[in-house]
């Protein structure tokens, strides 16, 4: 098993599309990329914790690839839009990959530059592509929220 971290805006639709894919063991959301420790949820809406709303992947590479990771990332939202997804904005929801090991960051790169040079948007890509830092899980209440609750953020 191997993990991949998104963040794609609000992290409850983003999980719900990688939770229901082939070959996805677990998901879980939560926050990273910040610098306070243990964050809660109602610190990073503030801004000031410099975290993003993200979703840790855990995935069989044998049954679905981090490229095929990467390509539902860039289609579950607008990588175009810097700190916003939907009604949602802060730098809570930017658009970013927290690459796990020098593979994934280069995978994501190349992908990144695929979807740039593919003239199939309007602007350029504003996705951070950084290493992987601590994750904090969100509290329970998020895990798997639109599976228990219906609805969603802008899907």
């Amino acid at each position: 098993m191997e993990k991949a971290t998104f963040a794609a805006g609000c992290f409850w639709g983003v999980e719900e599309v990688f939770r229901t894919l082939a070959g996805v063991s677990a998901t879980r959301v939560g926050y990273t990329g910040g610098h306070t420790e243990n964050p809660t949820y109602r610190l990073v809406c503030t801004g000031d914790t410099g975290h993003a709303e993200a979703v840790e992947v855990t995935f069989d590479p044998a049954l679905i690839s981090y490229e095929q990771l990467l390509e539902c990332f860039w289609q579950c939202h607008d990588p175009t839009q810097r700190n916003r997804q939907g009604p949602d904005f802060g730098t809570q929801y930017r658009s970013a990959i927290f690459c796990h090991d020098e593979s994934q960051r280069q995978a994501a790169e190349a992908s990144r530059e695929r979807l740039e040079l593919s003239g199939t948007l309007r602007r350029s890509i504003a996705t951070e592509i950084v290493p992987a830092a601590a994750f904090w899980e969100a509290e329970a209440y998020h895990q798997k929220y639109i599976a228990k609750n219906g609805g969603g953020c802008g899907f």
